[in-house]
């Protein structure tokens, strides 16, 4: 198996364009493709899945600690060589007109895509969260992405010294991004080589076709109108086509990247015959797309059976279910349609007020509250669980790592502390003192505490985004409340 990060000097410099790019080259020669994204984001994630045809995992040291990364990391790279394999069974037994695309020659393949510059992370003097520290973690190569906009010789001193920032960060190539022509890259190339010691592996011209749709929380999601159709295929087209000319797919290839992850004390351990017969409804839909895949899969190695619907386009809850999960997304976007899908707002609150066990963050938060607010001013009903209207702004509300210890939650003891994250450009009023809080927030910029999650009967509502492999003590306490739960 190998390895490998692709990186970037800073946000924005196409990071997630070449990896979805490079990704695609890879699975296109026959190679299992298996993603990662490092930092908490569920956008770049979602575009891994779409070329791969795999989910994609989050990495991310400060959240789910070192042996977190390692566990995750080494568990999913070992599934994705045992399907490979069970592949290539499968094609020697099976003749078909169609063939499986894969050779004994066939490679299983980790894409890390970074997260903003290679030594952004927790702070200016922590390197927990960043792609350097992962990169460290794992004992795998950088593939440092540069865009060489307005620069030429000066990309060799750039490149020197991100190299000797942190000597045991292996940068072992460079591709650069938005370059002007072919003059333009010899110049850039003969810097790199002068200077460094990292391979350059090719370029990408300037080309305003590939550039991937954003909007205020990041990218636009793949499966939106916005991003896929005519529009979609002929950019994924056209980056795999540039991809192909001007980069040295094959020269990654021999980069030495195969990878060895020691032994990781990290267990969530597996209690499934302990809790059975356990069905949790999972929304899932342009609306409500934010779930970190490891965060599934642990719920369901703990004996649930997850189960998806859609608050934009189902009535009713899926039956028989004894829990709801309501992950993050873009509701604002789509108010109208959950406001008029007023059968299943009813639904969810009804179960809600019987005492089923709901979890919900960020976007879901949003959806439990009364109402919710556009930038217009246009107010939308929601499912009414919770007594706020959250409102749309136009600038970033909250952006940063969280850390919660419990004050009084049905799904962690108290005392317990788990780690997420907060992004969004909304907010709510203080609710009334009778809501209770189950959560003190610690920021990471502040000693400051702050009172938040907020409890209802059995229903937890929060901005923060949970990673339950910082502590698998929630999703056990979540599971086992499920459990207890009479089936609607």
């Amino acid at each position: 198996m190998k390895a490998f990060i692709i990186a970037g000097t800073h946000s924005g410099v196409g990071k997630t364009t070449i990896s979805i790019g490079i990704m695609a080259a890879l699975r296109k020669r026959g190679h299992i493709v298996q993603p990662f994204k490092v930092g908490p984001d569920y956008i770049d994630p979602s575009y891994h899945k779409t070329v791969c045809g795999r989910p994609s995992y989050n990495l991310d040291t400060w959240m789910m600690g070192v042996e977190g990364v390692k566990r995750i990391f080494r568990k999913v790279m070992a599934n994705a060589e045992v399907e490979k394999m069970k592949s290539l069974e499968d094609e020697k037994k099976i003749l078909t007109s169609q063939p499986l695309n894969l050779s004994t020659s066939a490679s299983t393949v980790g894409i890390i895509e970074g997260v903003m510059g290679l030594f952004d992370g927790k702070d200016g003097k922590d390197e927990k969260g960043s792609t350097a520290h992962v990169a460290k973690v794992l004992g795998i190569p950088v593939i440092l992405v540069v865009d060489a906009r307005s620069m030429a010789r000066s990309a060799g001193a750039l490149v020197y010294g991100y190299e000797r920032f942190d000597p045991k960060v292996k940068i072992a190539g460079v591709i650069f991004n938005r370059v002007g022509s072919e003059r333009h890259f010899r110049m850039l190339k003969e810097a790199i080589e002068d200077k460094c010691e990292a391979t350059v592996l090719g370029y990408i011209p300037r080309d305003e076709e590939i550039s991937l749709p954003e909007r205020h929380l990041g990218l636009v999601m793949p499966e939106e109108p916005g991003a896929r159709g005519k529009g979609q295929g002929v950019r994924l087209k056209k980056l795999g086509e540039l991809i192909e000319r001007f980069v040295d797919v094959e020269g990654i290839l021999k980069i030495d990247s195969r990878f060895k992850v020691q032994g990781s004390r990290f267990k969530i351990g597996n209690r499934k015959s302990q809790i059975a017969n356990v069905k949790i409804a999972v929304a899932l839909d342009n609306a409500f797309c934010f779930y970190y895949q490891e965060n599934l899969d642990m719920l369901k190695q703990l004996g649930a059976k997850l189960v998806f619907f859609s608050p934009l386009k189902d009535k009713r809850l899926p039956a028989d279910i004894n829990g709801i999960y309501l992950g993050g997304g873009y509701p604002e976007l789509f108010a109208k349609k959950l406001e008029a899908n007023k059968a299943l707002r009813q639904h969810i609150k009804n179960l809600a007020e019987k005492g089923l066990p709901i979890y919900a963050e960020c976007g879901g938060l949003m959806y439990l509250g009364k109402g919710l607010k556009d930038l217009k001013g246009k107010k939308y009903e929601m499912v009414g669980v919770f007594p706020w209207v959250s409102r749309m702004l136009e600038k970033r509300k909250s952006l940063g790592y969280r850390e919660v210890k419990v004050v009084d939650c049905q799904f962690l003891k108290k005392g317990h502390k788990i780690r997420g994250h907060e992004y969004h450009y909304s907010e709510i009023d203080e609710p009334p003192q009778k809501i209770k809080r189950c959560y003190q927030l610690t920021p990471h910029t502040s000693r400051l505490t702050a009172s938040e999650g907020y409890l209802c009967k059995n229903t937890l509502a929060s901005y923060i985004h949970l990673h339950f492999a910082s502590n698998p003590k929630f999703a056990e306490g979540f599971v086992r409340a499920c459990s207890l739960c009479h089936p609607y």
